[in-house]
């Protein structure tokens, strides 16, 4: 048992796959990992480990897990709306319901359009990631630039985003660690309307296209989960 173990943990992917928090995503082999009851069993069973070492490899081929972090680069995009929960506790859930919905087709055809993927609804925002930071940017300008169509009574829409490159975990069809966290403080700390970028996401911007100028409200060692010498940007399109 420990030596299949260790041929586990030499393999490529998550060793610690067949967890619950590992196999919490929608691809094949989570899927196949949550129906096959046997690979759940609490004993030490050779064919469990030997099951799960090949199921960990599908799981490899398919989402790209790495060890750590993960071994590839992307940008993550967290959204919100200005003062949505304090407006929803005084027009009640129908409405409220109502907006989201259309908030949700303002918001997400942007990214879908710029080759973003979006991994969780958070309420009224979204977390997403892109293959570059350019994307993420303009899916920001232009689902805020569709949000400002949408119309309610005695409420203003107004989105306000934040973006950070790195290498997150990405595990059950989730993604984990310091770059979330980071991207996650970033739309806390956004204004209304506003777009912030970590210094790792402005590297990868057109400044041809985006207009930048540091952020200076806050301080980030103040910030729990994040570096504390994290530079961050207001990011706006020059045109």
């Amino acid at each position: 048992m420990e030596l299949l173990r260790r041929f586990r943990r030499a393999l490529p992917g998550d060793s610690g796959f067949g967890d619950p928090l590992s196999v919490a995503g929608a691809d094949g082999a989570s899927t196949v990992a949550r129906l096959a009851d046997r690979l759940f069993d609490e004993q030490p069973h050779a064919s469990r480990e030997v099951g799960l070492g090949v199921l960990q490899l599908w799981h490899s081929m398919s989402e790209r897990v790495g060890r750590g972090q993960g071994d590839r680069e992307v940008t993550l995009l967290f959204t919100d709306l200005v003062g949505f929960s304090s407006w929803a506790l005084h027009v009640g859930d129908d409405e409220a319901l109502h907006v989201l919905r259309e908030v949700a087709a303002a918001v997400e055809p942007p990214i879908l359009a710029r080759r973003g993927r979006v991994i969780k609804r958070l309420g009224d925002g979204v977390m997403a990631v892109f293959p570059s930071p350019q994307l993420a940017f303009d899916a920001a300008v232009d689902a805020r630039k569709r949000l400002a169509q949408v119309h309610t009574d005695g409420y203003r829409l107004r989105l306000r985003a934040g973006l950070h490159t790195g290498r997150p975990r990405a595990i059950g069809g989730d993604y984990l660690g310091v770059d979330v966290n980071v991207a996650a403080r970033l739309v806390e700390k956004a204004s209304a309307d506003e777009i912030l970028v970590s210094e790792s996401t402005l590297a990868g911007l057109d400044q041809h296209n985006v207009s930048t100028r540091t952020k200076k409200t806050f301080v980030w060692t103040r910030v729990k989960g994040v570096p504390g010498d994290l530079k961050v940007y207001v990011a706006e399109p020059r045109n």
